[in-house]
């Protein structure tokens, strides 16, 4: 028999990350020992949703796979992310690491751009849930019995209400028409506190809400304005 592939999986800490590395411990095709999660040094939260480290360290811990965190500056340049993000490969490549996982949809100028980036350094890339249909995903992941609670949301999508909500097939028929039921499109992020792949459930509490307004990248006369939902884990707080 083979040896299975030395695999690290690119952890968000929402729903999507945790119903791809579920179906890939479900395949057992890949030996993954790592999850690599990108974080704010400044704020010492994950960039891409604002959750803090410390429920990041305590969701990796009840999936009994080690993190690797990827400390990045506030607010850093394209050009200095892929830097340090190109050096955390190049470690991960000396470590003897050949396949990488994402939990990507539909994004295919982000597929495009893992994959461009992995290949240079020979890194074959996973993508479990690739094309697959978002209700039809999310119904799944439901019936698993995994559970999510709504951590970000952009405004121009989504109501304000619908922060700090955990998710469920009834909250997503109250989603405008053009939200994707996973959020594909950057409309929310989640993160996931219970499932099959966690030991036990994550306790947490919902904390304050808060809202920022950034540039719109792509019209500099528009801005988007952001909401965000602080998880406070029970053990630090009580």
């Amino acid at each position: 028999m083979s040896e299975k592939p030395k695999t690290y999986f690119n952890w968000s800490s929402g729903k999507d990350s945790a119903l791809a590395l579920y179906f890939l411990q479900q395949q057992n095709n890949y030996a993954i020992d790592r999850l690599l999660t990108t974080v704010n040094s400044h704020y010492n939260r994950v960039s891409m949703h604002g959750l803090r480290k410390e429920v990041l360290e305590a969701q990796a811990k009840e999936v009994g796979i080690p993190l690797d965190i990827l400390e990045v500056p506030e607010s850093p340049s394209m050009e200095e992310y892929n830097t340090l993000m190109g050096n955390k490969i190049e470690q991960l490549k000396s470590e003897g690491y050949t396949h990488t996982a994402f939990g990507d949809i539909f994004l295919e100028d982000l597929k495009v751009y893992r994959e461009k980036m992995l290949s240079v350094v020979e890194i074959e890339t996973i993508f479990p849930i690739w094309k697959r249909d978002t209700r039809e995903l999310l119904s799944e992941f439901f019936a698993l019995g995994f559970r999510a609670v709504i951590v970000c949301i952009n405004n121009s999508k989504l109501d304000a209400s619908f922060l700090g909500k955990e998710l469920s097939l009834e909250l997503i028929e109250q989603f405008p028409k053009d939200v994707d039921p996973c959020g594909e499109n950057g409309e929310f992020h989640t993160f996931c506190f219970d499932g099959p792949i966690f030991k036990k459930p994550i306790a947490f509490e919902l904390g304050e809400k808060v809202y920022k307004t950034y540039d719109d990248p792509s019209d500099k006369t528009k801005n988007i304005k952001f909401g965000f939902c602080d998880i406070l884990l029970k053990s630090v707080v009580d």
